[in-house]
């Protein structure tokens, strides 16, 4: 029996259920990240993101936790004293993530001044099935350390530094329950009021600019399209209206500055003849959008770094906020507080549990 290639079925498959698919999966991130001796950068930092939105802020050198976006501002309607709390909380947290510094330089044997503690948590809701994903991750110095997998309910320590603390937390059935029902149910009631905030923006439907690029005479021609809003699209070329997979490299969907995104298909065209560049085309689609983009295969259309070189500085700029975002995404996670509070709760509120994360400390 013929094997079908599985990239290229995947990409079919996803082509197929663009079209006409109203469901989407929103996400709530929180990264929290605590550093020693790096220069110019505060000693504590939190992003918070929504659908890959940043939405909150706090950082030690300011000690307030601010809103990223205007219509988290309305979070205050169902929480009065979300903000005055939450500057509180990472207050607290800051001196949390200077104690585990010290007690991982500790189990690391190291001496070094610069070294960086972070978390990231959160966790993923489709709107139509209502399935929940969640994740609590641990790093430190930019490695894996310890991580809490929801499905076997039990801490995983990639580290030897770790597993003392793994057989510790994986014994405390108490806080088990607590991270599966905030990951299960807690995190998922706040992302839908989040979303539900933001809705103007984050279920809005933006259809990008599409360019043809291409460096050199035989370089691949390179389908880039930029601007497009969700996140959940598809890039493809054509010849004589059916897909192609072969000699067709697809990148990544990438986030640009202002909240859009941008994705290229390179199409090798070494052996193609002149006469028939007329039969490709580069399709563009994107969910909930019935229509597809679809740009012929032109010479004359085409973009090159030798003729309009202010035209290639679209996926340049990209490029560099793309490294920026990347920083933005290393720095933090919010962490809630209990619901009758009148703020979202914290999976990690109380004395005992941050023991049990940095024991000894």
């Amino acid at each position: 029996m013929r094997q079908v290639p599985m990239e290229p079925l995947i990409v079919t498959l996803l082509t197929i259920s663009l079209h006409g698919a109203a469901a989407v999966t929103h996400s709530m991130k929180y990264f929290d990240t605590g550093s020693t001796g790096v220069p110019n950068f505060p000693e504590f930092v939190v992003v918070g993101l929504v659908d890959e939105v940043q939405m909150y802020h706090y950082d030690s050198n300011t000690r307030r936790a601010e809103p990223k976006q205007d219509w988290m501002n309305n979070v205050t309607e169902d929480y009065p004293q979300f903000w005055e709390g939450e500057a509180e909380k990472c207050m607290g947290h800051q001196q949390f993530f200077k104690v585990g510094i010290e007690v991982a330089k500790q189990r690391f044997n190291q001496t070094g001044d610069v070294h960086i503690y972070q978390l990231m948590y959160g966790c993923e809701w489709d709107d139509e099935t209502e399935e929940v994903k969640g994740y609590d991750q641990w790093g430190y110095d930019g490695e894996d350390f310890l991580s809490f997998d929801l499905k076997t309910e039990t801490w995983v320590a990639p580290k030897p530094q770790a597993v003392f603390t793994k057989h510790k937390l994986d014994n405390d059935k108490a806080l088990i329950a607590l991270r599966k029902h905030y990951i299960t149910q807690r995190c998922p009631d706040y992302l839908k009021n989040f979303v539900n905030y933001g809705r103007s923006v984050l279920l809005r439907t933006e259809l990008p600019s599409v360019s043809l690029l291409q460096k050199t005479p035989s370089s691949p021609v390179s389908c880039h399209a930029t601007g497009f809003y969700p996140d959940i699209a598809a890039l493809f070329w054509r010849k004589d209206g059916e897909e192609l997979h072969e000699d067709v490299d697809l990148g990544e969907i990438l986030p640009n500055h202002d909240g859009t995104f941008q994705m290229s298909a390179d199409l090798k065209l070494s052996s193609v003849p002149p006469e028939d560049w007329r039969r490709y085309d580069c399709v563009f689609q994107l969910s909930g959008v019935k229509d597809d983009l679809v740009t012929k295969l032109d010479k004359a259309v085409i973009m090159t770094n030798r003729e309009k070189l202010t035209d290639m500085t679209v996926p340049i700029i990209a490029a560099v906020v793309v490294l920026a975002l990347v920083l933005i995404a290393v720095i933090g996670v919010v962490i809630y507080k209990k619901k009758n509070a009148k703020r979202p709760p914290s999976p990690v509120n109380n004395a005992e549990v941050l023991e049990e994360l940095n024991p000894g400390s």
